[in-house]
């Protein structure tokens, strides 16, 4: 079977992650919630060590209920600091916190994250006709633009390549090489 060729045969999690989650399109908040602060953790890392740490990230903030997680407070920041479950970065834990406070806002201005994020592809995917690795881009104009609007609303860690990273993983745009079984 033919795959994209960034999972790592060896690696199961990696494997089944590519095969049924990357580039299935997403609508539910909360789910897109769960990227957005998967892909603030990942910059700078590997997708598979935050992949790997998942569902210590998912008990730690609330579930991912970006409601729950927009009421933490400072104590419940310095108590993620000391979970050596999850990536301890105080500027990333501080703006998952930050950043579910504006989801909601941009919720109440569109109806749902999900409208609001949609509408940078026109809802509906971007196909892409990538051959090899080296024909992945670092961002996308719709990424760039994307940033820009979540910056100017006082998003954190969300730039274009996070953002590009976070288009890839809920479907707005398909990246799978075309010689992928999932293409």
């Amino acid at each position: 079977m033919n795959r994209c060729p960034w999972p790592t045969l060896t690696d199961p999690l990696y494997l089944k992650y590519h095969d049924t989650e990357w580039g299935v399109p997403v609508h539910n908040d909360k789910k897109i919630y769960e990227f957005l602060v998967l892909e603030i953790f990942q910059a700078g890392l590997s997708w598979r060590t935050v992949l790997h740490k998942r569902a210590n990230f998912k008990k730690a903030f609330a579930n991912f209920d970006y409601k729950k997680v927009a009421r933490f407070t400072q104590r419940d920041i310095k108590r993620l600091l000391r979970n050596a479950g999850i990536i301890r970065n105080k500027l990333k834990i501080e703006a998952a916190v930050h950043n579910a406070r504006l989801f909601m806002e941009v919720q109440k201005e569109f109806g749902s994250f999900s409208k609001y994020m949609w509408g940078w592809v026109k809802h509906k995917p971007i196909k892409h006709r990538l051959k090899t690795a080296k024909d992945y881009p670092v961002h996308i104009p719709e990424a760039v633009a994307w940033s820009k609007d979540l910056k100017k609303r006082g998003f954190r860690f969300l730039g274009p390549t996070v953002i590009y990273a976070h288009m890839q993983a809920v479907g707005l745009v398909n990246d799978h090489i075309v010689s992928c079984f999932r293409y």
